[in-house]
């Protein structure tokens, strides 16, 4: 296995922080438990106590679990941007693991980019599941004032999903 040159735990926080915003890495302890791959040396994933909080993407990103997500939102306010709230018909459907479509978001933080891991909340600023956007927030938000003007004369052109869930609190398997 390759020795790594930056200490894993600095590497990590660095990454949280660049992906979810200054200063989310700072309610992470100092003893992670580290996962490397086998073949290059690399930080796999990561967790506290024996529960997986996120895993590295190989496009730079990271996947957060549950536990992660809501970690991260109830220790930092901020990272409430990087958040997707759906209207109250679709949380029963995320929670359960489903995609979440562009005509059932009601809220989408500013941090949200396309392909960027996002928590899907309800109004209680409850975890109802993670997934990857599949659109930016600067989408999301022009989706929502052209909902309330009424553009679309009763024609709804909103298609398509718009967050595909990773995993719901419903679906998983405890």
């Amino acid at each position: 296995m390759k020795q790594l040159f930056v200490n894993p735990n600095q590497k990590i926080c660095s990454h949280v922080d660049f992906v979810f915003g200054k200063g989310t890495s700072s309610l992470l302890p100092e003893e992670l438990n580290v996962e490397y791959s086998r073949k290059t040396g690399k930080i796999k994933s990561f967790g506290i106590d024996n529960k997986l909080v996120g895993t590295f993407r190989t496009d730079g990103g990271i996947a957060l679990t549950i536990y992660g997500a809501t970690l991260f939102l109830k220790q930092q306010p901020q990272f409430l941007e990087n958040c997707v709230i759906p209207i109250e018909d679709a949380i029963p459907f995320v929670s359960e693991g489903r995609s979440l479509f562009v005509k059932h978001v009601l809220y989408c933080g500013t941090n949200v980019k396309c392909g960027s891991d996002v928590a899907v909340i309800d109004n209680n600023h409850s975890v109802l599941a993670v997934g990857r956007s599949l659109f930016p927030s600067s989408y999301y938000s022009q989706i929502m004032k052209d909902k309330q003007m009424s553009v679309y004369d009763g024609v709804p052109q909103i298609r398509g999903i718009g967050v595909k869930i990773r995993e719901g609190i419903k679906s998983r398997s405890t």
